[in-house]
C-alpha cells in the first residue's frame, strides 16, 4: 500500500508540529515555508523541506503539490497568503485540505472554499484546558461538532469495580464510553461486562450536554 504523503504549508509552531508528528507517524512530509531558516532548521527533519512561495500556482506544480493525499495550510500570519494557498491546493485537486484559522471571519472564508477541515488552535486549546479546570477527572477534550464531543477521562474512585452495564450510561446519560485505556492496552467498544478500575481512562462519546451531565454526576459522587 502506498504510504500517504503530505504538504505542510507554512512550518511555524503550529505547522512544524503537525509536519514532526507526522513524520514520527512514519508519512512522508513535504514542508514548504518562505523562510529560510526556517526551512534549514526542519530540512533533516522532514522528508522535504523547502523555501517556496505558496501562493505562486508554478511553483505548487514544479513541487508536484497534486499528488499529495493531503495538504495542511498552516499559515498563520498572513490570512491573505493563507487563503491563496487554500485555493491553489484545491485547484490543484489534492484530495483533502486542511486549513489553520486565526479568526472566525478566516474561518468562514476558508469554509466556503471548500476546505475539508478548518482548525482554530488557540480556540480549541483554550476549550480544552476550561474543561479540564472545571472536571478534575477530564485528561482530554476533542470537540466533533458545535454539539458533540469525544472526551478522555479517569476513571473515578466511585466507579472503581464497577462494570459499564452497572453504570449503563447509554441509558443514564446518552453518551457511550467507546474505549477503555488499561496500562499498555486498549480496550476498543469493552462489553457491558467490563469492569472499571483505578487508573483506567475512558474514552466518551457523545452531545456536549450529555457528558457534561454525566460528569457532574460523577463529580457528586467521587
Amino acid at each position: 500500500m502506498k504510504k500517504q504523503q503530505f504538504v505542510v504549508i507554512g512550518l511555524g509552531r503550529f505547522g512544524s508540529s503537525v509536519a514532526l508528528e507526522l513524520m514520527a507517524l512514519n508519512y512522508e512530509v513535504l514542508g514548504i515555508d518562505r523562510n529560510e531558516e526556517i526551512v534549514s532548521d526542519m530540512s533533516e527533519l522532514l522528508t522535504y523541506a523547502v523555501v517556496a512561495d505558496a501562493s505562486d500556482e508554478e511553483v505548487l506544480k514544479s513541487l508536484g503539490v497534486r499528488n499529495f493525499d493531503c495538504g495542511i495550510v498552516a499559515i498563520g500570519d498572513d490570512i491573505q497568503m493563507s487563503i491563496l494557498a487554500t485555493i491553489l491546493l484545491k485547484e490543484l485537486g489534492v484530495n483533502y485540505v486542511v486549513a489553520k484559522a486565526i479568526s472566525v471571519l478566516h474561518g468562514r472564508a476558508l469554509e466556503k472554499l471548500g476546505v475539508d477541515r478548518i482548525i482554530y488552535p488557540e480556540r480549541d486549546m483554550g476549550i480544552r484546558v476550561a474543561h479540564q479546570l472545571v472536571t478534575p477527572n477530564l485528561l482530554d477534550y476533542i470537540e466533533l461538532s458545535q454539539d458533540h464531543s469525544i472526551v478522555e477521562m479517569k476513571v473515578p474512585v466511585c466507579l472503581n469495580g464497577k462494570t459499564l452495564a452497572d453504570i449503563n450510561p447509554r441509558v443514564r446519560y446518552g453518551c457511550s464510553i467507546v474505549a477503555l485505556h488499561r496500562l499498555n492496552n486498549i480496550i476498543i467498544a469493552p462489553t457491558a461486562m467490563d469492569q472499571l478500575q483505578m487508573d483506567d481512562i475512558m474514552v466518551i462519546i457523545g452531545s456536549n450536554e450529555n457528558i457534561a451531565r454525566f460528569e457532574n454526576e460523577l463529580m457528586k459522587e467521587d
